[in-house]
């Protein structure tokens, strides 16, 4: 357990260093990576992780895909704590390091909402329904894609970024918003990012549960994880 507790603190401690970072390094130069760069960054780096650190600990590297796997019984409840505060504690650092670096930047890419609140909500329930769906599809189970399995989630990352994120940050990830907004102090909003991802991660399930043969997305309740 402590090893996959350590992986998950690796695997978002590198994706709010390159994510958030390549926000931070945008504003800073100028737009030189433009938000497709930032898009792809978010990708590249989540497809990364779940080839560095996937077969260790499953490269969840979000509160909400977490959450997703206990729901889909796909994970133990009593491991999901652990995973969580790793997550976070990464998420966390990779800001207090970003802070370091870029003292002078404001949000450290903090995910903020660019219209109201609910939209912004809304938006990220859907996103986040999105992927924790091609997650349970793709990651794990008998429908294993191997090595196309980072491709289809980094991929998923990348469009929805690429589409939504100048709406509402396109976080799709409680711990990705919660670092960045506890170091920068932009704390407002964190409600959304915090709520509706897991809210998103839970439609996905059921949603994964309606489309698919038993045992294919969601193990039995007889069967846990």
């Amino acid at each position: 357990m402590y090893r996959a507790c350590l992986a998950e603190l690796i695997g978002t401690f590198a994706l709010v260093l390159a994510g958030c970072g390549a926000i931070v390094i945008d504003a800073q130069s100028g737009g030189t990576i433009t938000h497709i760069g930032v898009a792809l960054t978010f990708g590249l780096i989540v497809m990364t992780m779940i080839h560095t650190i996937g077969d260790v600990s499953g490269a969840h590297i979000n509160p909400a895909v977490t959450i997703g796997f206990c729901l889909a019984r796909r994970l133990s409840w009593a491991k999901a704590p652990g995973y969580i505060a790793a997550q976070c504690l990464g998420a966390v650092a990779a800001a207090g390091l970003l802070r370091v670096m870029f003292a002078e930047h404001g949000t450290l890419g903090a995910t903020l909402p660019a219209g109201s609140a609910m939209q912004s909500f809304l938006l990220e329930v859907v996103l986040s329904g999105m992927l924790m769906l091609v997650i349970l599809v793709v990651a794990t189970g008998p429908r294993e894609q191997g090595m196309m399995a980072g491709v289809a989630v980094g991929g998923m990352v990348g469009l929805n970024a690429l589409w939504a994120g100048p709406i509402s940050g396109a976080s799709m990830n409680p711990a990705r918003s919660l670092g960045p907004a506890v170091v920068s102090g932009h704390l407002s909003e964190l409600w959304i990012y915090l709520i509706a991802p897991v809210v998103g991660a839970a439609v996905a399930v059921g949603l994964c549960k309606l489309i698919h043969r038993p045992g294919e997305c969601c193990l039995p309740a007889s069967d846990p994880a």
